[in-house]
C-alpha cells in the first residue's frame, strides 16, 4: 500500500473514530444525568461550565461524520465505475432510512408501538446518499457553487420566518424537533437535511486531495489553510455578530460566560457558523495526523472501521444501561412513563438521573465494553469480501 492511501484511510479512520467515542457521551448524558431533557445544556441561563462542555464537544460528531462520509464518497469513486457507485449510494441511502425509522427509533424510545419515528443523523445521511446517487454524475463546476450556496446560503431563510413553515421547510430546511403528524404517526425532525447536503458535497469535493494525485506535502498544507480559514472566518463573523447564526453572541460580565456564549452556535439545523467551528479543526486535524503508530491511534481506529455498527451497538447499550438503572431505582419492567416532549422514551423520568461524574464513568464503561464487539466485527469485514457488510 502506497503512503498517500496509507494516510488518506488511516487519517479519516482516526478521526472518524473520536467522533464516534464523542458521539456515545452526547447520548450517555441523555439517557444518565438527572438534568437531561429539563434544560437545555446549552442554556446559559441554566446551565454550567462543565454541562455546556459536555454537550458542545460533541458538537463535532455529525458534521465530522457527514464530511467525512463525503471524503469516502469520492474515495469509492476511484474503486467503482459511475454506475456501481450510483447504485450502491441509492440503495444504501434507501437502507439508512429504513434504519433510521424502524431501527434507531426504536433503540431511543424501546416503544413497540412506533408511534413516533425520529428523523435524525441517520436520516440525513440515507437520504443524502441517495441524492449524492444522482449529484455524482454532474460535473465539479455545478457541484462547489451548491455545496457552497447550501452551507453559506441557506440563514438567508433567518431573515424571512414567513416562508419558514410547513411540513417540506421542515423536511428540508429548518426543522427544529418540529413535528409531522400523520394519523396517529408522528415524525419528530431534529435533522433537515439540505443543510447537510451542503457538509457531505464538500467532502466529497474534499476527497480528491486524498488520491495520489496530490502529494502529502501538498495535502497537508492545502488542508491546514482550509481549517485556519474556517475558523478565522468564524471568529470574525461571530465576534460581529455578522450573518450566519439566528441568535447573536451575547456579553456578560462573566467573562467565562461571554466566551461560550460566542461558542453557543445553532445545530438544529446546522448554521454556517456551526459548519465553519467545527469543521475547521476538523480539517487541521487531518493535515496534522499523518504519522503515528501509537496504540491509542489504534484503539481509536477500530470504532472508526465499524462507524454504523457502533452506532447501533452504542444506543443499544446505552438505553439497555438506563433501564437497568431505572428498576435499580425501584420503578417496575412495565411501569408506564410519561411521554417527553411528545416523545415516548422508556425507562426514562424527567428529572431522575445521576450526575454529570457517573454519566462520564458510564460513557467510558460503554466505549471499552464495545471495543472487543467492534474489533471482532471490522475483521469480519476485512476478512469476508460480503457486499452486504458494506451496507454496515
Amino acid at each position: 500500500m502506497n503512503h498517500t492511501s496509507d494516510y488518506r484511510i488511516h487519517s479519516i479512520d482516526l478521526l472518524r473514530g473520536m467522533v464516534m467515542i464523542l458521539m456515545a457521551l452526547d447520548h450517555t448524558r441523555d439517557f444518565i444525568h438527572y438534568d437531561s431533557f429539563l434544560h437545555n445544556a446549552l442554556d446559559l441561563k441554566t446551565t454550567s461550565p462543565a454541562l455546556f462542555f459536555t454537550r458542545w464537544i460533541t458538537h463535532y460528531c455529525a458534521p465530522v461524520f457527514i464530511f467525512l462520509s463525503g471524503i469516502s464518497i469520492y474515495l469509492q469513486s476511484k474503486r467503482k465505475s459511475q454506475g456501481e457507485l450510483s447504485s450502491f449510494l441509492w440503495k444504501r441511502g434507501i437502507w439508512l432510512v429504513f434504519i433510521e425509522l424502524f431501527v434507531v427509533s426504536f433503540l431511543w424510545t424501546f416503544d413497540f408501538s412506533y408511534k413516533v419515528f425520529i428523523l435524525q443523523v441517520i436520516w440525513a445521511i440515507g437520504i443524502n446518499m441517495f441524492l449524492m446517487s444522482f449529484l455524482i454524475r454532474l460535473n465539479h463546476s455545478i457541484l462547489i457553487p451548491l455545496s457552497i450556496i447550501l452551507i453559506f446560503g441557506h440563514n438567508i431563510l433567518d431573515y424571512f420566518p414567513e416562508i419558514n413553515r410547513g411540513n417540506l421547510m421542515d423536511l428540508l430546511f429548518v426543522g427544529n424537533f418540529s413535528t409531522i403528524v400523520s394519523g396517529k404517526t408522528t415524525f419528530t425532525i431534529i435533522y433537515p437535511f439540505m443543510p447537510w447536503l451542503g457538509v457531505m458535497l464538500a467532502g466529497y469535493l474534499c476527497g480528491r486531495i486524498f488520491t495520489t494525485e496530490v502529494s502529502p506535502e501538498k495535502r497537508r498544507k492545502m488542508l491546514l489553510i482550509s481549517g485556519i480559514s474556517c475558523i478565522s472566518l468564524f471568529l470574525i463573523l461571530r465576534s460581529l455578530n455578522l450573518y450566519g447564526n439566528p441568535f447573536p453572541r451575547a456579553v456578560y460580565e462573566n467573562s467565562v460566560y461571554s466566551f461560550l456564549s460566542l461558542l453557543n452556535v445553532q445545530k438544529y439545523p446546522p448554521s454556517l457558523h456551526f459548519v465553519l467551528l467545527t469543521l475547521g479543526p476538523a480539517l487541521i486535524f487531518l493535515s496534522l495526523k499523518d504519522r503515528y503508530s501509537s496504540k491509542i491511534s489504534s484503539f481509536i481506529m477500530i470504532y472508526g472501521r465499524v462507524p454504523f455498527f457502533y452506532y447501533l451497538m452504542h444506543m443499544l447499550l446505552i438505553h439497555l444501561l438506563s433501564m437497568v438503572l431505572f428498576l435499580s431505582r425501584g420503578h417496575g419492567f412495565f411501569e408506564q412513563t410519561e411521554d417527553i416532549y411528545g416523545i415516548p422514551f422508556r425507562y426514562m423520568i424527567l428529572g431522575e438521573g445521576y450526575s454529570l461524574s457517573v454519566v462520564y464513568v458510564c460513557w467510558i464503561m460503554i466505549v471499552v465494553v464495545l471495543y472487543p464487539v467492534c474489533k471482532w466485527f471490522d475483521k469480519i469485514k476485512r476478512s469476508r469480501k460480503n457486499s452486504l457488510l458494506s451496507y454496515l
